[in-house]
């Protein structure tokens, strides 16, 4: 399958990127289609790994995309990418930012977890806490407060507004789902976190198929422990959603999104994150009531992130 992420030249643009930095940038998705336990025989379940991409998440897709139009726009070179996250996308904003060389600043949340905050300092990125009890919303704000303070001293990536981040799964990982799983794909399931991944994937998915169902998950409660989600009736609504794209919202709460992390571990070899957990429970339960079909979700990280989470159970 062909690379859908890399440089693609923009005419009018003089982007130039060094070998090590394209080479980056083009391992970014293609990431396999895995056969995940069905509670019915007759109805598979398939998740996307995106832990296997470089920067260890699906937000790898989310960062190019908004850093190339980035640098085809022409003013990111001199100026700090700025953005918001509660991680993944900030471990990807830093390791593009090392390998093409612009400098990032990011608004993390002050309780995210050790493992993330470890390497984004191994990546160079300029890191500012904010209050942990406002969640990413708080990093949100802050991040807009600075862009407007100083505009002339951070480009704002804005990943919860920017229109490349939902593009990003539109050109690339819907395609790959549908070249991986043939005919016949019945469901998707993503997470609602930015809300990229389910508007992206879901639109192409739709136009590639009409009858295929999209299903948005998003945590039970407000304060939850689910990282990368957000519940959308208690928090900044990103721009980038549309509503109208999901057929159905599946709540699903902290523990059962854990359990399910655990079990797909255990029971499958399949270390994966919280958020993981929570679209393979979604999964589960649509496959529960159907006769037959085909759902496809997004696994969006690895259970390495999340180590300090698991021995604090422990």
């Amino acid at each position: 399958m062909e690379p859908v992420l890399g440089l693609r030249e923009k005419p009018g643009s003089d982007v130039t990127l060094s070998r090590s930095a394209r080479a980056l940038v083009e391992s970014i998705g293609r990431t396999p289609l895995l056969h995940l336990p069905s509670p019915d025989p007759r109805v598979e379940i398939l998740g996307k790994a995106e832990w296997l991409n470089p920067g260890g998440s699906v937000k790898d897709r989310t960062a190019w995309s908004i850093v190339r139009d980035g640098l085809w726009a022409g003013g990111l070179a001199e100026r700090s990418l700025l953005d918001a996250s509660s991680g993944n996308t900030a471990i990807a904003y830093a390791m593009i930012g090392a390998a093409v060389g612009f400098e990032v600043t990011l608004c993390v949340p002050e309780n995210a977890s050790r493992e993330r905050l470890q390497t984004l300092e191994a990546f160079g990125a300029d890191i500012i806490l904010t209050d942990p009890l406002e969640g990413t919303d708080g990093s949100i704000l802050e991040a807009r407060r600075l862009a407007r303070a100083s505009p002339d001293r951070y480009w704002h990536a804005d990943q919860y507004s920017n229109p490349a981040n939902w593009r990003a799964h539109y050109e690339g990982t819907a395609l790959e789902i549908w070249q991986q799983s043939g005919i016949g794909i019945t469901h998707f399931v993503a997470g609602l976190g930015t809300t990229g991944t389910l508007i992206g994937t879901g639109r192409r998915l739709r136009e590639l198929e009409s009858r295929v169902r999209i299903i948005a998950v998003e945590p039970l409660e407000a304060l939850h422990g689910i990282e990368g989600l957000k519940n959308l009736d208690s928090a900044l609504r990103p721009a980038i959603y549309d509503p109208a794209v999901a057929d159905e919202r599946i709540r699903i709460s902290t523990e059962e999104a854990q359990s399910w992390a655990r079990r797909l571990a255990r029971e499958s070899g399949l270390f994966v994150g919280t958020s993981s957990g929570a679209a393979y429970a979604a999964c589960v339960r649509v496959a529960g009531r159907l006769e037959a079909g085909r759902i496809v979700t997004v696994l969006p990280d690895g259970g390495d992130r999340y180590l300090d989470e698991r021995a604090s159970r422990a």
